[in-house]
């Protein structure tokens, strides 16, 4: 297994579920967290520790993304007008790596990340490799050509392991994918329970 792959495991195991609802998630067989004292029984947790673990989950989903860089996300939802929680999923389902992961151009939120660095997606036509870059409504997010025959490509548009969620118009033919609206958290496909309100408490205590 590789390391990319133990962390991502890892994260799965300490939340004690299957956040990317994966076959291959050790939770299906094991419901403890890693380590040697992770079979230990789970007392009363506070309030905050309630809160932490809302944030690790939903940070983990996208990639377990940079403290930094989750807290800037937080920032600029809570900026605009509205319901911070709901900003805050709109906000990060505009990544370039989750729109690429949502559209099933890779099967996984960590291979998305690694695939946009390496150049293999364009916006509009024009490569970008920032997994963190923005996009907006109307943009067409796109496979390289010459990266479409790759064998994680293949195996993600092919696998019946999740839906794209309707918020994108994809065709894995053209290896298209069109950012048609900000979705609201209830139009986000999770496969484990997300709690952004806890999230924004989290944060609204410092």
């Amino acid at each position: 297994m590789t390391k990319r792959q133990e962390s991502k495991y890892k994260i799965d195991r300490r939340m004690g579920e299957n956040i990317w609802g994966r076959p291959k998630s050790p939770v299906n067989r094991r419901e403890y967290g890693p380590g040697q004292h992770g079979q230990r029984r789970k007392g009363k947790v506070s309030d905050y520790g309630v809160q932490l673990r809302a944030k690790q989950k939903l940070k983990g989903f996208y990639g377990n993304i940079s403290e930094k860089q989750f807290r800037g996300i937080y920032k600029d939802a809570n900026r605009l007008r509205g319901d911070t929680g709901e900003l805050l999923i709109g906000l990060l389902e505009r990544r370039l790596d989750a729109v690429v992961y949502r559209a099933k151009f890779v099967p996984t939120v960590f291979a998305s990340r690694q695939f946009v660095s390496h150049g293999h997606v364009m916006v509009n036509g024009k490569r970008v490799n920032v997994p963190s870059y923005r996009v907006r409504e109307g943009d067409v997010v796109s496979v390289r050509e010459k990266s479409r025959q790759m064998a994680l490509v293949l195996e993600a548009a092919q696998s019946a392991e999740r839906d794209t969620p309707d918020y994108l118009e994809v065709d894995h033919d053209k290896m298209t994918a069109k950012f048609v609206r900000i979705p609201a958290f209830a139009d986000v496909p999770y496969a484990a329970h997300m709690e952004p309100n806890l999230v924004v408490e989290f944060y609204s205590r410092s």
